[in-house]
């Protein structure tokens, strides 16, 4: 059971590992050493565990703050859906999407994804019958780039003296693709620049436009989804009930409200880590999976930091793109109120998606450049008995950090009626787009309530309320120091920012951390 470090849970003074954070590569680095026999602790910050997968309930609602939809999962062999039923035992259930996950809306223009390789293919084929072979250009260079991944993330679970050896031959192939961007990848195969603007609609899912992203981190979320999206059974908030007891039944536990100050560092090696309240646990093994920032700006005594050049390895990264969701609840069920299960992305006509984000990030009263709109009632086949006659629907854009930062210092829930006025203007904008495409929710709104990026900031910790951790960028791939092992003896990174955005990338990290601690091939096990 997840505990409180105010009701003073009874924390041992020495563990085989203790996790900083609880997000998806921290559950999974700890679901997986955890079923190795080690009694592992882990740290959240905040009252309720689980990073972006966490879930908060208000005004009779229920809202999933950072999973939308999964891919992969609904094929019970794939590497994704394996991974998720070790670490939670076989208890963690999925729901199909249906055959269309996104509709991409352009304009007066819909573009549907649907499921399948062969059905998607075909679908973008009847929208541009003229780019058939552009098309399937595109495929076959997400299936290549994603091909060449699988050694790349090899290379960061290798000893160092292997690394310097073999590194930069698992390493090349993949880097052909992240060293370029996704414009560039695209508009060397078709100069349609609709049919580019749809195939580049996910953006949101990674946070960069395509001539800023990196293609291999666009090729990874569009075969993510190759197969249909899925949404976990009973909301995102089943992921930490299900991997909880694996953890615990090797001694080990989640604290919630339980901030690390620091990591203590003696002569070069991790030891354990101090709370804010002077406590100190011990452990020769200390995984953080709060982010690379986070670690190092935070974590660590600046003095080491410094002496290890982790300030100027930061300066090579850029925070990822901050964001607001408007989390709406409607009194109604999914099937009285016509919500569909699939995700809509919503976007101008006539304008590239590079273009859009630019003129908005000058002015914020023009356009949205992107409104992703989410039904998670509809999606979880369990909404019904657990909140009978009530839906919810997630909007999300765009909001830069800086048109926040006059309120940066004050507390959330008790910034002042400026603050407040603003959000309620965003929001009102982003309900109308709701509305345009679902004009009968017009009078059913019951409760709305926007995040800035700075509610992203007071719960996560990330200090530009930045969804995705690290840009991903063609620069971000060439970081070499972004991998598991630090060069501080027992210190471990984990998290997206060691892999890639989203759910899919943290849980790999987790798998990537613990193999190169522990040198145990898990994927062998995952799959025996």
């Amino acid at each position: 059971m997840i505990t409180s470090y105010k009701r003073e849970p009874k924390i041992d003074n020495n563990y085989d590992a203790i996790i900083i954070g609880s997000g998806m590569g921290s559950l999974t680095c700890a679901a997986l050493l955890s079923k190795e026999g080690k009694k592992v602790l882990v740290l959240e910050r905040h009252y309720v565990a689980g990073g972006f997968t966490h879930v908060f309930k208000r005004k009779g609602y229920e809202w999933d703050v950072g999973i939308h939809y999964i891919g992969e999962v609904q094929n019970e062999y794939s590497p994704i859906r394996k991974m998720f039923d070790y670490i939670s035992n076989n208890k963690l259930k999925w729901e199909d999407m249906g055959e269309v996950y996104d509709k991409i809306i352009i304009g007066n223009k819909t573009f549907d994804f649907v499921k399948g390789v062969e059905n998607f293919r075909s679908k973008l084929k009847s929208y541009f019958p003229k780019d058939s072979i552009a098309i399937d250009k595109y495929i076959e260079l997400v299936f290549k780039a994603n091909k060449a991944m699988k050694k790349f993330y090899l290379e960061k679970t290798l000893p160092n003296f292997l690394s310097s050896l073999f590194g930069f031959f698992l390493r090349k192939p993949y880097l052909k693709y992240t060293s370029k961007t996704t414009h560039e990848v695209l508009n060397s195969i078709t100069k349609n620049k609709e049919l580019i603007k749809v195939l580049t609609a996910q953006y949101g899912d990674y946070g960069l436009p395509p001539k800023l992203s990196s293609f291999a981190m666009h090729a990874s979320v569009v075969k993510h989804y190759f197969k249909g999206g899925s949404f976990p059974v009973g909301g995102s908030s089943q992921i930490v009930k299900t991997i909880d007891p694996v953890i615990e039944n090797s001694g080990g536990q989640i604290v919630v409200r339980a901030e690390v100050k620091k990591v203590i560092i003696v002569k070069n090696k991790a030891v354990g880590v101090e709370l804010y309240d002077g406590k100190k646990i011990f452990s020769k093994i200390i995984i953080s999976g709060v982010g690379v920032f986070n670690t190092y700006n935070k974590l660590i005594d600046e003095d080491i930091s410094r002496s290890y050049g982790f300030k100027n390895q930061l300066k090579s990264l850029k925070p990822s793109v901050a964001h607001g969701c408007l989390y709406v609840g409607l009194k109604g069920d999914a099937k009285s109120l016509k919500l569909p299960k699939n995700n809509l992305w919503i976007y101008q006509d006539n304008i590239d998606h590079d273009k859009s984000v630019e003129i908005y990030l000058k002015n914020q009263s023009r356009d949205f450049p992107l409104v992703y709109i989410s039904f998670p009632s509809a999606k979880d086949p369990t909404w019904n008995d657990r909140y009978p006659g009530r839906s919810t629907i997630d909007i999300i854009t765009l909001l830069p950090y800086e048109s926040f930062e006059k309120w940066e210092g004050s507390s959330w829930k008790k910034r002042d009626k400026a603050y407040e006025n603003m959000k309620d203007k965003i929001s009102k904008r982003l309900l109308e787009h709701l509305f345009d495409h679902l004009p009968n929710l017009r009078n059913k709104i019951d409760y709305y309530e926007l995040s800035s990026p700075l509610t992203t900031k007071h719960f996560v910790n990330y200090q530009k309320g930045e969804l995705y951790g690290i840009d991903h960028s063609p620069q971000r791939f060439n970081q070499k120091f972004l991998r598991p092992k630090t060069p501080i003896k027992g210190l471990y990174l984990t998290g997206q920012d060691i892999v890639s955005a989203g759910v899919g990338g943290a849980l790999f990290s987790g798998l990537i951390t613990s193999t190169s601690m522990t040198g145990i091939n898990f994927i062998k096990k995952i799959y025996k």
